[in-house]
């Protein structure tokens, strides 16, 4: 489940930070944001999170939600589903994005619609459709598609189009996954304080 802490979180005057609808994307004042991602509606990114050059968020037509210490790489693309879509079922609520903490996205991945749970880790040109899950301790390796409705279980490996259980992770490597959340918590204070 995502957790933001909410005291530092304002409203972000940027010109790439867009209102839909009267949503104003609330970020926390230590996110980095890179100059030209677009990050739209009704949109909250966590504490010490960094969005990368080339990354459009959208949450227009439902929520998107990006925990602590999460980083989305470059030209990734997030989205969301409306309500009572017909052939994803939605219901009511429409489908949302939520993005826990300690996440890392690689490069060029495609986010639609489906939760990626703590400490997890998508790897570069990846898909993920509505409503798939991404739990805790787990991996999705480069250029998988997660097909709508598919679960990676806590501590699996899944590769492949469409993605398919490969094996589990062994514990170096979700070890790997709070390094590499750290090395771009890192980078991005580079990028923040050497301007």
């Amino acid at each position: 489940m995502i957790y933001i802490k909410n005291t530092l979180i304002k409203n972000n005057k940027m010109k790439n930070i867009l209102t839909y609808k009267n949503f104003i994307p609330k970020i926390h004042d230590t996110a980095f944001i890179a100059q030209n991602a677009i990050i739209s509606g009704d949109t909250v990114i966590g504490e010490n999170s960094s969005v990368w050059y080339g990354c459009v968020i959208r949450g227009d037509v439902c929520h998107v939600r990006i925990g602590d210490n999460t980083n989305i790489q470059d030209g990734t693309i997030i989205h969301v589903t409306r309500p009572n879509h017909i052939a994803n079922k939605t219901k009511n609520d429409g489908a949302p994005t939520i993005i826990g903490s300690n996440v890392t996205i690689g490069h060029k991945a495609i986010i639609h619609a489906c939760t990626i749970q703590d400490n997890s880790f998508v790897g570069m040109g990846s898909i993920l459709m509505d409503l798939s899950i991404v739990e805790e301790y787990s991996m999705l390796a480069a250029g998988a598609v997660l097909t709508p409705g598919k679960i990676v279980k806590s501590g699996q490996l899944w590769v492949g189009n469409p993605a398919k259980f490969f094996r589990d992770l062994t514990q170096e490597e979700k070890d790997f996954i709070k390094v590499s959340a750290d090395n771009y918590k890192e980078l991005a204070n580079e990028y923040k304080f050497n301007k």
